[in-house]
């Protein structure tokens, strides 16, 4: 009788035997990442993620390992040079501060720590070039990391009156029954208040990150036009907010409470990133102009 050969076990592809000793370390880069973040990404998406004003955390933490994905080509094209000093310096702050935030349940280092900690990784396995390379997904995640309330509450008093005054004076000339109580607007019978939602610091920030990702997609050559479309970022936040609450409360005043409140104050959110991109495009478009009659003048 002949022995029954033994059954050969399935060998991996040589392409991704080739890549192992490459992939390895960011697998268990990856590995610990979820390991250590794992608790309080669920914390988040369970308490501050779930609300209104924070929800765009998990939105721009996915957009900023979206974009970093985007960059990976070019950090495996550039010639590893790690700084391991660097490296470990940089890595060490965001386990400090880690494990500082968790301990202490400091938001802004707990989170705040993922930009140190990539960056370490990064510095440690490739060097400079790939964090270069890197640097604007990094950035972006800078939005995902939650303020101090103390902060929040500092500045978004200010935004929420200038907001509230300039969609009552707008109300007002067009011929509507409005008057203005510090943050609370009376449109007919109804007693509207500007909330942190609506026109908060948090809000001015998911705008601005949305101009700013705008300003990288596109990529424009000429430093005058990123510049004047960067500046513009910030009134025409200011703007898209006023935009939104005057929906609202055109909302409210022709088809009730229930209306404002209800599904279309989900609808006037949506008006808000679309006021907020279309006045981007719109300042860039005008940006474009001027660069082009600039240069033919200098011509």
């Amino acid at each position: 009788m002949i022995p029954a050969a033994p059954p050969r076990l399935p060998q991996m592809p040589f392409p991704l035997r080739a890549k192992l000793p490459e992939l390895l370390p960011w697998a268990l880069v990856a590995v610990g990442f979820l390991a250590v973040y794992g608790p309080s990404l669920i914390d988040l998406m369970n308490g501050l993620w779930a609300t209104e004003q924070h929800g765009h955390g998990p939105i721009v933490l996915a957009v900023s390992i979206w974009l970093m994905l985007r960059r990976w080509p070019q950090v495996r094209a550039s010639e590893p040079a790690p700084a391991v000093g660097a490296g470990w310096a940089v890595a060490g702050i965001g386990l400090l501060l880690y494990v500082l935030g968790r301990s202490q349940d400091i938001l802004i280092f707990e989170m705040g720590s993922m930009l140190w900690l990539v960056a370490g990784a990064l510095l440690l396995f490739r060097g400079p070039a790939a964090l270069k390379a890197m640097w604007f997904g990094l950035f972006f995640m800078l939005f995902m990391v939650p303020l101090p309330g103390a902060v929040v509450d500092a500045l978004t008093q200010p935004m929420k009156i200038g907001v509230s005054y300039v969609a009552e004076q707008l109300m007002y000339s067009l011929g509507y029954p409005v008057s203005r109580s510090g943050v609370i607007l009376q449109v007919g019978q109804y007693h509207l208040l500007v909330a942190d939602a609506c026109a908060g610091l948090q809000t001015l920030f998911v705008l601005e990150a949305m101009g700013l990702l705008y300003l990288n997609l596109v990529r424009h050559q000429s430093w005058v036009r990123n510049i004047t479309v960067a500046l513009f970022i910030v009134p025409v936040s200011f703007a898209a907010n006023v935009i939104r609450v005057v929906v609202l409360s055109l909302i409210t005043y022709h088809w009730g409470d229930d209306a404002g409140q209800g599904f279309l104050h989900g609808f006037a959110g949506m008006v808000l990133f679309v006021a907020a991109l279309l006045l981007i495009m719109g300042v860039d478009s005008l940006s474009r102009l001027l660069v082009s009659a600039r240069r033919a003048r200098v011509a």
